[in-house]
């Protein structure tokens, strides 16, 4: 059958063949530009419906290159479900058309539409998805899957009680095309790059931020736009979606030359949203732990730096600086003058603060009963709202899905925090369903035990229907709160920014950043968190960060701890953003007076007095590099593209052995990463090593061209076009970097 449809869809090119339609009879294909617009194909229809019995089928041009897909069973989608796409896309046809088609069909009836470079065909009921080449030929990107003896490609269970369904929608996949994307997975054993062969659980938890969106070394990006919880499984012959809820399946396709996966984010960043320049502050070194617990130790913390004359550009406040879980203030006790804490930290350092907040809610606190009252938490099926436990507590959930709730938890941040000058908000535990973990009983000995999750239900829906945007709300509720108040346009450019631990596709569009949440400490670890750092990036969000050192089991009093440290430290000068957090051990008790009082250090000044040595010099190498990340973060938000770059970004196609050495998630290939177009990194990820193999990639004929060559960044070597394994020195203070170019260039922004 696929050689029917290639034959039938060349004919195609240059004839519309006329269709059971509804409101035309024939397309050409070759037709409609826009003046100015002469090398892209406009649409040449509003979209097709195919009624295939009870199912509704919807296809139509969406973004440049793309189209959008909606099914439903039993009537027709509203147009109006829960969705991460921006409509209109920022770029390109579509949008504001709600469910419009001018192409309609029957039962097993056949059609075709064409935006731009991708082409859906619809042939006997079987979707497909091509790519016209600049020759005019067609290339198949994907199918619906279709066997003699097979599942139903578009397969719905209905659950009695309710108009909703699970569905299982299944594509056709090459053996060894590969897969890249999907979100973050959870710490610490998955070390992939390429997807194929996984099953990625579609659920939040603590480091576990899945998202339904691949990339395709065949020159494709599929984006499922439902928050649904499920899993993505990418099989030998075909790729399936499954959603444990929905009232619609909502998916979104585009194309792009094989290779170019810096056009598929262009595209696909259009119609879901582009990250805003972050402020020019935060672009520095951040400086937490778990956890500072009065004011008296924030202002020490800030004085010290100061005196020992190290930047910092952000200072923070972890969790339990509350009185109960819910008050969304400081607790009076230890922290009485935060407006003045906040200007001494300023006037000592530059440095803005940020402060936690959890989404749980005790009895105890002052907003329980307001926000009761109101229906501003979360409940669950069986009405009490009880999702989880947390110290000694059982605790709900404010629901940042409802409007109302995002504007009273606005409102509350703006009175503690906001009117006091800490302008920045750190979303933690807010992953959805529980209180951020894959279990119940959060903190307690019992968490062990394999509960049911807690089945919450929210403004939007169910957990399992729309649970994946939870966090999502809660960056939406921040961002609202940052421009109604200062009454700026932030979509652009932004003064102040939250981090959040969990987000959903186009959460990239907020004032905000991801973090890779609370991984352990350990060298494996380290080199772990580029491939989950490269899988977020290549999913549409560059805007992201990790625990420099690992959040548990470093002991700041170790050889080994401080190496580990240092070595994860020299890594994060390279990342979008160079943020120090951790559950540090050492030798010193907990402070008896106050809940999770570690006193233990995370200071650069606490690894010995050698390390603070090399740690002040990478400090400072951030610093030197803040107007290259700048310009990386402006061009991320013009085009989408990515900032921390798997290798197959930049030379799948002047390198073999790159595309090889991710087809098998080869460590030589996966454990280093580009950022930027310019910085190749390889992090050290051995304890006691001092040099490591490094690769260079061949580099492209342009590149060449342009006399670009592989230069180590301390000595200034030359190596050369790439292509071979190097062996450099590897000490402490110099973590294997290579650059191209000028590295003036670099250090001035200029790329």
């Amino acid at each position: 059958m696929m050689q029917e449809i290639l034959t039938s869809f060349a004919s195609m090119l240059f004839k519309w063949p006329t269709r059971p339609i509804a409101a035309t009879a024939a397309l050409v294909i070759v037709s409609t530009t826009t003046p100015g617009v002469s090398e892209y194909f406009q649409p040449n229809s509003t979209g097709i419906k195919l009624q295939n019995g009870y199912e509704r089928v919807y296809i139509q041009p969406f973004g440049n290159h793309g189209m959008r897909v909606r099914t439903s069973i039993m009537r027709d989608p509203t147009g109006y479900e829960w969705s991460a796409l921006l409509d209109p896309p920022l770029e390109g046809p579509g949008g504001n058309n709600g469910l419009n088609y001018d192409i309609g069909i029957p039962f097993r009836g056949s059609a075709t539409i064409r935006n731009g470079n991708i082409v859906a065909s619809v042939n006997l009921g079987v979707l497909s998805f091509f790519r016209v080449e600049s020759n005019g030929s067609a290339t198949l990107l994907t199918k619906e899957y279709t066997d003699t003896k097979a599942i139903a490609p578009r397969f719905y269970t209905q659950d009695f009680r309710s108009s909703s369904f699970q569905s299982q929608f299944d594509f056709s996949s090459e053996p060894d095309e590969q897969f890249y994307g999907a979100g973050q997975q959870a710490c610490c054993l998955d070390h992939s790059v390429n997807k194929k062969g996984q099953v990625v659980d579609l659920i939040n938890f603590n480091s576990h931020v899945t998202l339904p969106v691949y990339m395709s070394n065949k020159g494709y990006l599929q984006y499922f736009n439902m928050p649904s919880q499920g899993r993505i499984e990418f099989g030998t012959f075909r790729t399936r979606h499954v959603a444990s809820e929905a009232t619609v399946v909502d998916y979104y396709i585009t194309t792009a030359s094989p290779g170019d996966y810096d056009a598929l984010q262009e595209q696909f960043t259009a119609v879901t949203g582009r990250q805003p320049i972050p402020p020019d502050f935060i672009l520095g070194y951040q400086q937490s732990k778990l956890r500072y617990f009065n004011q008296t130790q924030i202002i020490d913390l800030a004085q010290r730096f100061h005196d020992e004359q190290v930047n910092v550009s952000l200072i923070v406040v972890d969790f339990f600086a509350w009185k109960f879980q819910g008050d969304w203030s400081f607790n009076s006790e230890f922290w009485p003058d935060p407006e003045g804490m906040a200007a001494t930290v300023r006037r000592l350092t530059g440095a803005e603060m940020m402060v936690s907040l959890w989404p749980s809610m005790e009895d105890l606190s002052v907003n329980y009963l307001p926000t009761q009252a109101q229906g501003l938490l979360a409940t669950t099926r069986d009405g009490t709202g009880i999702s989880d436990s947390f110290a000694g507590v059982y605790t709900r959930l404010i629901d940042s899905t409802n409007p109302a709730a995002r504007e009273f938890l606005w409102k509350r941040l703006n009175d503690s925090y906001y009117s006091a000058g800490i302008h920045n908000f750190w979303i933690d535990q807010a992953d959805g369903g529980t209180l951020g973990e894959a279990f119940e009983n959060n903190g307690q000995a019992i968490s062990q035990i394999p509960y049911a999750r807690a089945f919450s239900q929210y403004f939007i829906g169910t957990q399992e229907a729309a649970g994946k945007m939870y966090p999502w709300f809660h960056q939406q509720a921040i961002n609202e709160g940052f421009a109604n108040l200062t009454g700026k346009d932030i979509s652009i450019q932004c003064d102040h920014m939250s981090l959040t631990r969990s987000t959903f596709v186009g959460g990239q569009r907020f004032c905000s950043y991801l973090w890779s949440g609370d991984t352990d400490s350990r060298f494996d670890v380290l080199l772990q968190q580029i491939t989950v750092g490269v899988s977020v990036a290549a999913s549409g969000i560059s805007s992201w960060t990790l625990d420099i050192g690992g959040f548990e089991g470093l002991n700041v009093d170790t050889d080994e701890g401080r190496e580990l440290f240092v070595r994860w430290l020299s890594m994060g000068v390279f990342l979008p953003y160079m943020r120090v957090h951790g559950d540090r051990s050492c030798s010193l008790p907990p402070d008896p007076r106050q809940s999770f009082a570690n006193r233990c250090p995370n200071e650069p000044w606490s690894y010995g007095e050698a390390n603070f040595v090399i740690i002040k010099k990478y400090i400072a190498l951030r610093y030197q590099l803040k107007p290259y990340v700048k310009r990386l973060f402006e061009m991320l938000q013009q085009t989408g593209k990515t900032i921390m770059r798997p290798l197959y970004y930049d030379f799948a196609l002047s390198d073999p052995f790159i595309v090889t050495g991710t087809q098998t998630n080869d460590p030589k290939i996966v454990h280093q990463f580009m950022m930027g177009p310019r910085i190749l990194v390889a992090p050290v990820g051995e304890l006691g090593a001092t040099s490591k193999e490094v690769y260079l990639p061949i580099l492209s004929d342009t590149a060449k061209n342009q006399g670009f060559t592989w230069t180590h960044w301390w000595t200034d070597k030359d190596f050369g076009t790439g292509g071979k394994l190097v062996a450099i020195d590897a000490p402490l203070d110099e973590i294997p970097v290579f650059y191209l170019g000028l590295k003036s260039d670099i250090l001035n922004g200029f790329l």
